[in-house]
């Protein structure tokens, strides 16, 4: 019996020094309202937070819950006592209304995942007429195809396809954004500026969220006045989980009829 309680009492001490040893960040706020927002403008909020642990703690990653939110955040050991910050910015352009978003910050503290969000609404920008001068000089956005078959995917796990990008306008050509109606889609650009004749790659990545055949419409925002939103059609067929469908499918047996 007293063997018992003494192994009880010895794990009741460990948990209580492991608890008591640990960093915490403890946040000054967890949410932040931009309030009405200008379209195009990359609005940018600094969540402070204060190591109130008595270890150092390390964040090992911060990720958006869609493409639109870039995160940054505090990189070296936060000591006790000190300071650090995550970064939420908020890419507005061609993304007119209403937006909520969450941060998710996973570090070695007690805490170990925090949640933040970002909200407000984005005020559309005035549209001004071009002429049919600015229009004939503009860069042309051409795409060397505009859909893609992802065929059969993983939920929660992303897919990426590079699509090969033209200019063949008069001016130079800039990829602005890219938008979608799932937000779940982000791009990367080869080259942020285009000249008259050159090409360059532009790889959207997809983050299936939700399971089922899916189809996004996916609006490339760029300068070329003629065609300024360039529609792309993604598809999928998302699964659950492939590893699992592979297991049964190599697991099934043949019954013979009876």
């Amino acid at each position: 019996m007293v063997s018992k309680y003494l192994t009880f009492f010895s794990a009741f001490l460990l948990q209580t020094v492991v608890a008591f040893g640990q960093g915490q960040l403890s946040f000054s706020k967890d949410n932040h309202d931009f309030g009405v927002v200008t379209e195009g403008t990359q609005a940018t909020y600094d969540f402070e937070f204060t190591n109130s642990g008595n270890e150092p703690v390390i964040i090992s990653n911060v990720s958006a819950s869609c493409g639109c939110t870039t995160p940054f955040w505090t990189k070296e050991p936060v000591l006790p006592g000190k300071k650090g910050k995550v970064t939420a910015s908020y890419n507005s352009a061609g993304r007119p209304g209403v937006f909520h978003k969450t941060v998710t910050v996973t570090s070695s503290a007690q805490n170990a995942s925090i949640v933040l969000s970002i909200k407000g609404t984005v005020e559309p920008k005035p549209v001004v007429a071009a002429t049919p001068q600015e229009v004939e000089r503009s860069g042309r956005l051409v795409l060397n195809k505009t859909s893609h078959s992802f065929g059969k995917v993983e939920k929660g796990h992303p897919v990426s396809q590079v699509f090969t990008v033209r200019n063949t306008g008069k001016s130079d050509l800039t990829i602005q954004t890219v938008q979608s109606g799932c937000n779940c889609v982000s791009f990367q650009a080869s080259q942020p500026t285009i000249a008259p004749g050159g090409s360059a790659t532009l790889e959207l990545r997809y983050n299936p969220l939700n399971g089922g055949a899916q189809q996004e419409t996916v609006t490339i925002y760029s300068n070329d006045l003629q065609t300024p939103a360039y529609k792309v059609t993604l598809q999928a067929n998302v699964v659950e989980s492939l590893a699992s469908q592979n297991m049964l499918r190599e697991q099934k047996t043949a019954v013979p009829f009876k």
